[in-house]
Order: C-alpha cells, then structure tokens, then sequence
C-alpha cells in the first residue's frame, strides 16, 4: 500500500479553508489536520485507488489524479500522487 500526498496546485478565488499553492496534505483514513473537511471527502476515493495500486485512464502519469473541491466558484484543485 503506497503513501498519498495532496498538494494544492490551483486555487481561483477565496478559499474558506484557507488553502494555497504548495500545501500539502498525507491523505491516510482521517482528514489531515488543516485540510478542509468537504475536500478530503472529495479526494478519498482518488487516494484510496492510488493507495492501493490503481490508475485512471484519463492521467498521462499512473501514479498522479487531479481533483478539485467541490465548490464551484472558488475550486481549490489538488495534485494526488502516490509515492
């Protein structure tokens, strides 16, 4: 089972959690300390295919997903990768 790390590579508007380029989060069961709630709950699916040995067909790089928060108007968007 591989490791995660979330790191912010795009953030348009305010982000109510306060996140910004270059943070970066281990994704494990729990919500990291300082990540906003609704975006781990975004990301645990994607983490957990890339945990435990998944791809996704629309990545050009087997060991990364990019996802965004699920607010619209402001999208925080986080590069997963597996280390």
């Amino acid at each position: 089972m591989g490791q995660v790390i979330a790191r912010v590579i795009s953030q348009k508007g305010p982000c109510e959690a306060g996140h910004r380029v270059c943070d970066e989060f281990v994704i494990g069961d729990h919500t990291p300390p300082g990540m906003c709630a609704w975006a781990f709950y975004t990301l645990f699916p994607f983490a957990s295919v890339l945990q435990f040995g998944g791809t996704f067909p629309w990545e050009s790089d087997p060991d990364k997903a990019t996802v965004a928060c699920p607010d619209p108007a402001n999208p925080v968007v986080f590069e997963l990768r597996r280390t």
